[in-house]
């Protein structure tokens, strides 16, 4: 019987993980962010008759050391135009603070991959697996993402992954749109630094993010786009997320469709070129 529920309660934390639930809660509301009591160590009977008294100063709450949206927006505006390079971008990003993403992420996801890479994919935002190794695309999802690529004949070398949102939202959420207007300007100098000849749209999101549509991904996908990339105009795809297509199996016909014409652009590309 104990053996039983063993397997029981290990199955239903295996259910809890896939589903983005990694955060164990209290059954009443916690304020996790309300400052805390400081922490006094014991003073013997003795020395405390002796010891100062000193005003104990409360911790700091982390929402009155976030910038207000418009001015985080401003500064990651300013910070990623100082870029020059890409590890130059991915340090600023690290010290970048105006995200509130980053308290409740484990690290900051930049990028997998080769730079300079003819194919540039962007997706919406890391998950669970993905914050805890610091590379995008490396859960169930990007399992698939690899066998999509494998397909037409590409690998993680030949591409270069990121998302537009560089750290991981609590449980998995949505991002809201102001955290994504945050961060637009970070991916937005990451495709000019890298430069590829066609930026690829992993979901509604990113295509909705990236190429300003209002229409959903099923309408968007399949569709080439013109890109604004610094001086240049580069061709964009919009396709679906491998994410959408672990929920949606019958859906992968179509993003076997945006392959194929992928891979038929990067010929033209290189015919071009040649």
């Amino acid at each position: 019987m104990a053996d039983e529920r063993r397997e029981a309660l290990s199955a239903l934390i295996e259910w809890y993980v896939e589903a983005g639930i990694d955060l164990a809660i209290d059954e009443s509301p916690q304020d996790r962010f309300a400052p805390q009591p400081p922490v006094i160590a014991p003073v013997p009977p003795k020395a405390a008759a002796e010891a100062p008294r000193r005003p104990a100063v409360p911790a700091t709450p982390l929402r009155a050391l976030a910038m207000a949206p418009e001015e985080a927006v401003g500064a990651a505006r300013h910070e990623a135009a100082s870029a020059q390079t890409l590890d130059e971008l991915k340090a600023l990003m690290e010290r970048f603070d105006g995200c509130s993403l980053k308290a409740t992420a484990n690290r900051l996801v930049f990028a997998d991959g080769r730079p300079g890479s003819r194919v540039m994919l962007v997706g919406e935002a890391p998950g669970a697996e993905e914050d805890r190794e610091g590379l995008p695309f490396v859960g169930r999802s990007g399992k698939l993402l690899d066998r999509m690529l494998a397909a037409i004949g590409l690998g993680r070398d030949d591409v270069y992954i990121a998302n537009i949102i560089p750290w991981r939202p609590p449980g998995n959420r949505t991002p809201t749109p102001q955290e994504s207007a945050i961060c637009l300007p970070f991916i937005t100098r990451q495709i000019a630094l890298a430069n590829p000849d066609i930026l690829v749209c992993l979901g509604g999101p990113a295509a909705q993010t990236l190429l300003q549509q209002r229409e959903g991904i099923l309408k968007l996908r399949g569709q080439w786009f013109d890109y604004a990339c610094g001086e240049r105009v580069i061709r964009a795809l919009a396709t679906l997320h491998p994410a959408y297509l672990l929920r949606q199996p019958q859906q992968k016909r179509l993003a076997w469709r945006d392959l194929l014409a992928l891979k038929t652009a990067l010929g033209a590309v290189e015919d071009v070129a040649g």
